[in-house]
C-alpha cells in the first residue's frame, strides 16, 4: 500500500537569461521543461529561417581516486554554430551516495562559479530574486541508484559554453570489490570523448576489472563478464597505481547507444551507459592506519579469518501486495539463499501478512496448503497469536525441508509488521538449546554453544507499509529497538522489495538496529538482487568491534564512529578523525571476538598499532575531505534515526551543516547556488504549498540571479511510481528554470509527476 506521509526533496533550479515557452512531453526516463520565451518580432509573411542545431562537442571526465575517495570532474563543451542564442542543456547521472562539490560554467568567455549555501538562507535569498511565475515538470532516472543533475542555459550565437561539475565519493566495499561508476549520458554523440581512472592507493592493487559499458540496471559485474576492450590500462612501476584510459570514437559509441537501447527499451534520448571501474587492495586483518596533515583514517577489512556462525532469522512479507512476480521471486532467492548457510548456522521462516507465522519444519512433511480466495482477508480480523517456535541446524536435511516450506509461500491480506518482527526479536532471544538438534557429531557439538556464540541476524523483506496491529511507525521502531537490546541485541537488516514500500521507515528501523536499508528494484532480476544483498550479510567476521584512539593524540568530539555490532566478509570499516596538534604518534587499540576453526567458539581478537609521523601534507591523500565526507553521512545517518530532530548547536545536524558549508558539499542541508545573468528585475513571489523551491540571488555587486538546487522536505500528492528517483524542472517566467527534485518519500524513491503555474 501507498504510504501518506511527507517526503524529502532534492531541489535544483537554474535560471538563465532567456528561455523557450515550450514544454517537451516527457516519456518514460526523460526530461520535460518548462519556461517562457520572448517572442521575436518579424515582418508579416516572412518565414524565420531555422537554427543551426547546438552541438555536443566535447565530454572530459577525470576522476582521481585516492585512498578508496574518488573526486570526480566532469567537462562538457556546447557549442552554438547559429548567430542567434539558444537554450543548452548540461545534465549528469550521479551516483546516489556523491556530494556534489563544485560547478563552473564559462559563458562568452566569462566564468560563473557556484558556490554553497544553507538551505533556509538560499530560500530567503531566492524569494528576494525570483520573477514572474512558477513552473514544474518531471524527469526519472535512467540508473539505479543515481541521482540526476540538470542546468539549461542560453548560449549566445556563435560561442561555446564549458561545463565543469565536480563530485565526490567515497567508494564501499561489496564483496570484496570497490566499484567506481561514471554515467555516461552525453544526450548526443560527442566527436572527442575521454574517460580517465587514475587510481593511487597505499597498498597494493590486487584486483583490477573494467566490464563492457553497462546501462546500469544490470547487476555488478563478475569474473565470467566480458572485460572492456576499448579501454587502455597503464600501471604504475609500484603496482599502487594504475591509469585507466577510455576514448570511444562516434562508431564505438553508436554501437554502445544501439545496445542501450536495446536492453533499456529507452530510446528518449542517447545514453552509453555506465563506464565501471572494479578493484580490491592487499590488506591484512590487523587493518592499516595513514595520517596525513593533521588528519587520520583507520581501515579495517579482514579476510583469512573463519566466518562467525549465526542465528539468521527470515522474516517475509506474504500480503496480498506480492502477489504475481514479487512472491515467485521471493521463493527464488530463498531458494538460493538457504543454500548459502553453513552447516554450524541457525535459522528460523517467518510469514506475514495480515497474521504471523514462525515456520516448523515438520510443515515440510505434510500436504501443501490451498491458496486461499482473494475475498479471504476480508472475512477476518487480524490474527496476532503466534507460537514460537526454536531454530533449526543448518543441516541438509533441514535445509530441504525448508526449501519446501518457501515453495508454498503464498500471498495474502494485509501487512502486520510490528507483530512480526516482534516475533523474530522472540525467537532470537529464546536461543538455541538441545531440543532442537539431531544426533549428528556436529549437533552433539552444536549443543555446548552458548547463546552469545551465534550472531544474531534479522533479515525483514517487506514491499509495503504497516496496515494491521500497531500502524504507527515511529512506535513500531520504537518499540522494536527497546525489545532489541542486550547481549543477543540482532542486526536487523531491511529489504525494501519495490516502489511503494516504507523507505524511510525501514532506514530509520535499520539504523537503530546495527543494520542498514537496501532497496530491491522490482524487475526481472529481482531474486538475484535479493541473493547479492544476503551476501553482503551472510559471513560475518568480526563482531562488537570497537577502535579505541589514546584521548592525547585526538582531537575531542573528531573521531568518527567506532564502534560496530560486526565486520562481514568482503566489506569494510572505516574510520577518521583528527591528531592532536602536539601529538607524534597514534596508537589506537581495536577489540572485538572472531570465530575457531570449527565454528563452536568465539575468540579474542585484539591489534595494537603504532604509527610514528610528522605535521606535513601529501596533496595525494586526501584525508581532510574523506573525514569531512564521512562525518558528514553518519551525522546524517544520527539524525535520521533520531525520534525528533533536535535543534541546538551541537546536534548531528548542525554539524554535519558546519562542516558541508566550510567544505562546500551539496548536502540534505545546503543549497548549490549558481551566479548567472538576469535581465530582469526580480519582485516577490507568493510561496506555493505544494512545493519549495530553492534558489538565487544577486552578489552584492552584480545584478545577477542566482539558481540553486538542493535536498528539501515536502509533501506532495501522491503520483505515478517508476524505478528510480524524481527529477522535477520548473520555469520562471521570462527566464528558463531547472529544479532537480530528488524525492524520498516514506515509500522510499518514487517518481512523480506535477506541474504547478503561476501566472
Amino acid at each position: 500500500m501507498k504510504p501518506r506521509t511527507p517526503m524529502i526533496a532534492l531541489c535544483i533550479c537554474v535560471i538563465a537569461a532567456s528561455a523557450y515557452s515550450a514544454a517537451l512531453q516527457a516519456q518514460k526516463e526523460h526530461i520535460m521543461i518548462a519556461s517562457g520565451r520572448p517572442r521575436e518580432r518579424r515582418k508579416v509573411g516572412s518565414t524565420p529561417r531555422p537554427l543551426e542545431p547546438i552541438e555536443l562537442t566535447e565530454m572530459r571526465v577525470r576522476s582521481e581516486v585516492a585512498l578508496r575517495y574518488a573526486r570526480t570532474s566532469v567537462i562538457t563543451h556546447v557549442h552554438n554554430p547559429d548567430t542567434r542564442p539558444q537554450e543548452a542543456s548540461f545534465h549528469m547521472l550521479l551516483p546516489d551516495t556523491a556530494f556534489i562539490s563544485g560547478f563552473t560554467m564559462l559563458l562568452a568567455g566569462q566564468s560563473y562559479n557556484a558556490y554553497v549555501k544553507e538551505k533556509e538562507e538560499a530560500k530567503l535569498l531566492y524569494t528576494q530574486a525570483v520573477s514572474q511565475g512558477i513552473g514544474a515538470a518531471h524527469v526519472a532516472t535512467k540508473a539505479r541508484d543515481s541521482n540526476h543533475f540538470i542546468v539549461t542555459v542560453n548560449v549566445e550565437g556563435n560561442t561555446t559554453a564549458v561545463f565543469e561539475l565536480r563530485y565526490e565519493d567515497f567508494l564501499v566495499s561489496r564483496n570484496g570489490l570497490y566499484s567506481h561508476v561514471i554515467n555516461l549520458h552525453p544526450g548526443a554523440l560527442v566527436p572527442t570523448m575521454e574517460v580517465v581512472v587514475h587510481i593511487k592507493e597505499s597498498q597494493k592493487i590486487t584486483k583490477l576489472r573494467v566490464p563492457e559499458v553497462r546501462t546500469g540496471n544490470e547487476m555488478d559485474a563478475t569474473q565470467t563478464d566480458s572485460q572492456n576492450s576499448k579501454v587502455v590500462i597503464q600501471n604504475g612501476s609500484n603496482k599502487r597505481e594504475v591509469t585507466i584510459t577510455f576514448t570511444p570514437d562516434m562508431s564505438e559509441q553508436r554501437r554502445l547507444a544501439q545496445i542501450y537501447m536495446d536492453k533499456s527499451k529507452d530510446a528518449s534520448s542517447l545514453a552509453l551507459g555506465q563506464f565501471v571501474v572494479e578493484y580490491d587492495v592487499e590488506r591484512s586483518n590487523n587493518g592499516e592506519i595513514l595520517v596525513n596533515d593533521g588528519y587520520f583514517v583507520h581501515f579495517l577489512a579482514p579476510t583469512s579469518l573463519p566466518p562467525l556462525s549465526k542465528h539468521v532469522v527470515f522474516v517475509l512479507d506474504t500480503s496480498g501486495s506480492m502477489l504475481g512476480r514479487k512472491i515467485e521471486q521471493l521463493r527464488k532467492a530463498m531458494d538460493t539463499i538457504l543454500s548459502d548457510l553453513k552447516p554450524t548456522d541457525y535459522f528460523n521462516v517467518v510469514e506475514f501478512s495480515h497474521f504471523v507465522k514462525v515456520h516448523e519444519l515438520k510443515e515440510a512433511d505434510e500436504p501443501a496448503p490451498t491458496h486461499r480466495p482473494d475475498w479471504y482477508y476480508n472475512t477476518i480480523s487480524t490474527d496476532n497469536s503466534y507460537t514460537l517456535v526454536r531454530p533449526a541446524l543448518a543441516s541438509p536435511d533441514n535445509i530441504a525441508k525448508a526449501k519446501i516450506i518457501v515453495s508454498r509461500l503464498d500471498y495474502t491480506g494485509g501487512t502486520n509488521i510490528y507483530s512480526a518482527l516482534d516475533a523474530a526479536i522472540g525467537i532470537i532471544k529464546k536461543g538455541v538449546d538441545k531440543e532442537n538438534t539431531t544426533n549428528s557429531n556436529v549437533a552433539l557439538k552444536t549443543e555446548k554453544k552458548k547463546k552469545a556464540e551465534l550472531e544474531p541476524i534479522i533479515i525483514f523483506l517487506t514491499d509495503g507499509v504497516p496496515l494491521d496491529g500497531e500502524t504507527n511507525t515511529d512506535r513500531i521502531t520504537s518499540l522494536i529497538t527497546e525489545k532489541n537490546a542486550g547481549d543477543m541485541r540482532a542486526a536487523l537488516y531491511t529489504i525494501a522489495f519495490g516502489e511503494d514500500a516504507d523507505r524511510v521507515f525501514l532506514r530509520k528501523l535499520s539504523l537503530r538496529n546495527e543494520g542498514f536499508m537496501r532497496h530491491i528494484y522490482e524487475a526481472a532480476d529481482a531474486s538475484l538482487q535479493l541473493h547479492d544483498f544476503y551476501l553482503q550479510v551472510a559471513s560475518p567476521l568480526l563482531s562488537h568491534v570497537q577502535f579505541l584512539y589514546p584521548a592525547k593524540q585526538i582531537k575531542e568530539g573528531s573521531v568518527s564512529r567506532n564502534k560496530f555490532r560486526s565486520v562481514n566478509s568482503g566489506s569494510e570499516v572505516a574510520v577518521v578523525g583528527q591528531i592532536a596538534e602536539d601529538a607524534i604518534e597514534i596508537t589506537p587499540q581495536i577489540f572485538g571476538f572472531y570465530g575457531s576453526e570449527d565454528g563452536l567458539s568465539l575468540k579474542r581478537y585484539e591489534v595494537t598499532s603504532k604509527v610514528t609521523f610528522t605535521h606535513t601534507k601529501d596533496e595525494h591523500l586526501p584525508l581532510e575531505r574523506l573525514w569531512a565526507y564521512i562525518t558528514i553521512k553518519q551525522m546524517l545517518d544520527q539524525r535520521d534515526a533520531a525520534d525528533d530532530r533536535s535543534e541546538k548547536q551541537n546536534s548531528p545536524e548542525k554539524k554535519a551543516l558546519a562542516i558541508a558549508l566550510k567544505y562546500a558539499f551539496v548536502t540534505p542541508l545546503t543549497s548549490l547556488v549558481v551566479v548567472k545573468p538576469n535581465e530582469t528585475n526580480a519582485v516577490d513571489v507568493d510561496s506555493t504549498d505544494a512545493m519549495s523551491i530553492i534558489t538565487t540571488t544577486p552578489e552584492p555587486t552584480s545584478n545577477a540571479a542566482q539558481p540553486s538546487y538542493d535536498w528539501e522536505e515536502t509533501d506532495l500528492e501522491e503520483s505515478e511510481n517508476h524505478s528510480g528517483l524524481t527529477r522535477t524542472i520548473g520555469g520562471f517566467g521570462g527566464q528558463a528554470n531547472l529544479m532537480y527534485n530528488m524525492e524520498t518519500r516514506n515509500s522510499g524513491r518514487s517518481s512523480h509527476h506535477n506541474m504547478y503555474t503561476r501566472k
